[in-house]
């Protein structure tokens, strides 16, 4: 595909914001009125940046993310980027068939809410997840595919400058199919 990853970008401060120091409850109150503005028209962006006490943007949060937070340590049992990779997943599945045994994590949500914070489940972005704004569109769309990211990490010159959503690729690939093709 032409083009580059720069013109499909959606700027950073486009995006609805929150403090890594947030509480799990803040976070999830967030989310919602970030989701209640963007149906509303009020607001362009749903997926709310997670920023450290040095004002750097650290992750993202979605409510994907937040519902990861209710079993923060469920994700390092196993490598969800190696994991895909195996061809049986006997040993993955026993895994973690084994670690639900042992966890109740909606019978402690009220406690959850008020003491996790969001610095304690925020994912930092995988290599996968970073592009810089130069690349081309079809670089960008292979890294969706592969890793089955919703959304990329654009970087310009070291300096995370927007995100490329997933939803924007594909609208691209929509439109072509329809001027370029004649269906």
């Amino acid at each position: 595909m032409n083009g580059l990853v720069k013109d499909y970008t959606v700027p950073v401060d486009k995006f609805p914001r929150l403090s890594d120091s947030a509480t799990f409850a803040e976070a999830v109150l967030a989310l919602d009125k970030a989701q209640e503005e963007f149906a509303s028209g009020k607001r362009e962006q749903r997926i709310m940046l997670v920023f450290d006490n040095a004002n750097k943007i650290v992750g993202k949060l979605s409510p994907l993310d937040v519902v990861r937070g209710l079993e923060p340590d469920f994700d390092k049992l196993v490598d969800a980027q190696a994991s895909s990779f195996v061809s049986s997943g006997y040993v993955i599945d026993s895994m973690k068939s084994q670690a639900l045994l042992w966890s109740t994590p909606l019978d402690d949500l009220c406690s959850t809410a008020k003491n996790i914070k969001v610095k304690d489940f925020i994912r930092k972005p995988s290599a996968s997840q970073v592009i810089e704004a130069g690349e081309t569109l079809n670089i960008a769309f292979h890294r969706f595919v592969l890793f089955r990211h919703d959304s990329l990490f654009v970087m310009d010159d070291h300096r995370l400058v927007g995100l490329l959503r997933f939803s924007d690729v594909y609208r691209e690939i929509a439109r072509r199919i329809k001027d370029v093709c004649g269906v």
